[in-house]
């Protein structure tokens, strides 16, 4: 029988065959689109296997490759955290790389398909192995790797500005998280013994001091940080993810994210294992900050797949908030507490994948038939695209945590790790614990307020736009990958205690604690976490409500045939209604500003253009809003105005005379010889 770690290392060199098929294929642009993301989409589900497998199996694989630099060979390991992780980054891509078939295939004839197909598999194949690596090089590598591929996505459509922008800001991002990342595996590196003190392994069996401890947790914790887009590194995410293709932004925030998710939990909990109380204390609260200013951000935007990159940073944040729950209650020697805040952070970190991607994919389809990425200029979709609206509605309610989809499970899990916790000896914890909890439920309310503003605005009224586009609902496979998605959502939310019985292992592995989510009599229709009498939740039995419901609600009104009588919207008097007089993303969020305008940097400017009789009646009038991120003018802008300055100053070094130069290296070995 084939095991879990032999066929995620099939599945990752199956992503080869799509490329070989560029360079046989690459002529018949359809047929290649058509067998690249099929081949894509069957690697991907081999890995779901593999992932379930090795959670399911609750072992460990290793596996050492003979490849790599000399007497350095890489290191496989799969066990439940990676396996957990494979599992959601595979099932994600085989989503949408159904989805894809029809998206790619819909682009336009001078798209450089035949790049997107290479650096798409790369990309995944890269993602796979960073769950896999075992060992600091081949981390390294692999994340190397997923940065390069992912940059040459964002770069899809390199004639246009702010692609060469966006791709630039993300490769500075990576690239310095990457630093970071290297600095704190030669850290723990330098605590191991033997030849091999840059495998995992020799790092478990290492004892760090606690501030070299601390040392490497800081710099690894920043170096993943900036690659999850966890503010005020987030700046990357919303320049980046909508300019690449749809299919890809539904990548890169479902699950390229989570692979800095990965490296987090690995190294806390796998590899430096004992840490004191205030390393979970700053996760919790950066994680706060991240998905308060994350929700707000996107509140403020009227750019579709701007507002969903924002809702990634707030999302990653509320994962970072149960897993420093998860630190503080470990510190405190709290283990079942630890494996709630836990399994709540892991939970979100796959529901999270599956309707951030839903969302981008539905994203896609209406960029596909609108060629339009601003809401204000949308409208009324709901009569021409029904299935992409019943998705992303789907998608809406299930990031707003409305039962009875999976966004509400993992919410759930995360307020009862708050509400639960026990009385801390920590004067601060104590302030922090219900003061988080109220922070996520406001978290809560913003997100739901503002998906009621994408999908009214996108998807009901009418249509705004200047130009009158010809909509047509998307193809088969992009509603195929989108309607997967969908059932993954729901299944997520009405059986969370079977999938929670299945994840146990990883903080059984992890933290020595598991939860009693199906034990005794509640069985797989009841999530119980910790105690069944203080806190229970019935995905099922509120899916059966909810359908109870609406259906007692159409049989009450179709009880009489024509009793609903379909009538012109109400016009206040005023017969003259247009499109224009809507309601529009800006004007929905308008009071948000009011509110939370200080956290912005926002200029808002109405012209008026008068008639000759009365300035009350003016002829036209141009409203201008712009909403920046005050983290530009706070952090980066200063950084960036000193590098140009010294490279400025650097320049001036350079002459384009011989003699000069021959100057230079003159004195730089006569300082070397003084030195040495």
């Amino acid at each position: 029988m084939i095991s879990p770690i032999e066929l995620s290392t099939f599945s990752v060199v199956a992503f080869i065959i799509p490329i070989l098929f560029v360079i046989v294929i690459g002529d018949n642009r359809r047929l290649l689109i058509r067998m690249s993301f099929s081949v894509s989409a069957l690697a991907s589900l081999v890995s779901v296997a593999a992932g379930i497998l090795a959670v399911a199996g609750g072992g460990i694989e290793q596996v050492v490759l003979p490849i790599g630099l000399p007497t350095l060979p890489f290191h496989l390991r799969l066990d439940e955290l990676s396996g957990f992780f494979i599992f959601v980054v595979g099932l994600l891509s085989f989503f949408v790389s159904i989805y894809s078939v029809g998206y790619v295939g819909g682009l336009g004839a001078g798209k450089p398909v035949k790049r997107l197909i290479v650096f798409y598999n790369i990309f995944i194949a890269a993602m796979f192995m960073v769950c896999l690596a075992d060992d600091a090089l081949f981390f390294l590598v692999a994340w190397e790797v997923m940065a390069a591929a992912s940059y040459f996505l964002v770069m899809f459509e390199d004639g246009r500005s702010e692609n060469r922008r966006a791709a630039y800001i993300y490769m500075v991002m990576a690239h310095i998280g990457a630093v970071l990342i290297l600095l704190s595996f030669g850290v723990m590196a330098g605590f191991t013994t033997g030849f091999e003190g840059y495998t995992f392994d020799a790092m478990r069996e290492a004892r760090f001091p606690l501030k070299w401890a601390t040392v490497a947790f800081l710099l690894s914790f920043f170096g993943f940080a900036a690659k999850a887009g966890v503010i005020p590194f987030h700046v990357w995410l919303p320049e980046a993810h909508p300019v690449a293709p749809s299919n890809v932004s539904a990548l890169m925030s479902g699950v390229m994210l989570k692979t800095a998710i990965y490296g987090i939990i690995r190294i806390t909990f796998d590899i430096i294992k004992v840490f004191p109380w205030w390393w979970g204390t700053m996760v919790l609260v950066l994680g706060l900050i991240s998905a308060v200013m994350g929700v707000l951000y996107a509140l403020m935007q009227h750019d579709l797949k701007k507002l969903l990159a924002y809702h990634s940073v707030e999302n990653i944040g509320i994962i970072l908030i149960g897993i420093g729950l998860s630190m503080i209650f470990t510190s405190f020697h709290l283990p079942t507490m630890a494996a709630l805040a836990l399994i709540a952070g892991l939970y979100h970190t796959m529901n999270h994948a599956m309707f951030k991607g839903l969302l981008f994919m539905g994203a896609g389809a209406v960029l596909h038939a609108t060629h339009e990425r601003n809401m204000d200029e949308m409208g009324g979709l709901i009569h021409h695209m029904p299935w992409t609206s019943a998705f992303f509605l789907v998608g809406c309610i299930s990031i707003s945590a409305l039962p009875p989809f999976n966004g509400f499970v993992s919410e759930w899990l995360t307020f009862q790790a708050f509400l639960l916790s026990p009385s801390m000896p920590i004067p601060l914890m104590k302030l922090l614990i219900p003061l988080g909890a109220a922070l996520l439920a406001l978290t809560g309310a913003l997100a739901a307020a503002c998906f009621v503003k994408v999908f009214g605005v996108i998807f009901l009224g009418n249509w705004r736009g200047h130009d009158n586009h010809a909509v047509t609902e998307a193809g088969w496979s992009m509603r195929a990958g989108m309607s997967l998605t969908s059932l993954a959502c729901l299944c997520l939310g009405i059986l969370p205690a079977v999938v929670i019985g299945w994840m146990d292992v990883i903080s059984e592995r992890l933290l020595k604690a598991k939860l009693v989510t199906t034990s005794g009599v509640y069985g797989w229709m009841w999530l119980t976490p910790v105690d069944p009498e203080r806190a229970s939740y019935s995905g099922p039995l509120v899916l059966i409500g909810i359908v109870a419901v609406c259906a007692v609600t159409y049989l009450l009104l179709h009880v009489k045939p024509g009793s609903i009588s379909k009538v012109p919207v109400w016009d206040c008097g005023f017969k003259k209604l247009t499109a224009k007089m809507q309601y529009n993303a800006v004007s929905f969020s308008m009071p948000f500003r009011r509110i939370f305008g200080f956290l912005f940097d926002i200029k808002e400017q109405i012209r008026l253009a008068p008639q000759r009789g009365h300035l009350a009646f003016p002829v036209n009038s141009h409203y201008y809003l712009r909403v920046r991120d005050r983290f530009w003018g706070w952090l980066y802008r200063p950084v960036i105005d000193i590098v140009v300055l010294l490279s400025r100053k650097t320049g001036m070094l350079q002459h384009g005379r011989i003699h000069v130069y021959l100057i230079y290296s003159f004195v730089t070995i006569i300082v070397l010889l003084a030195l040495l």
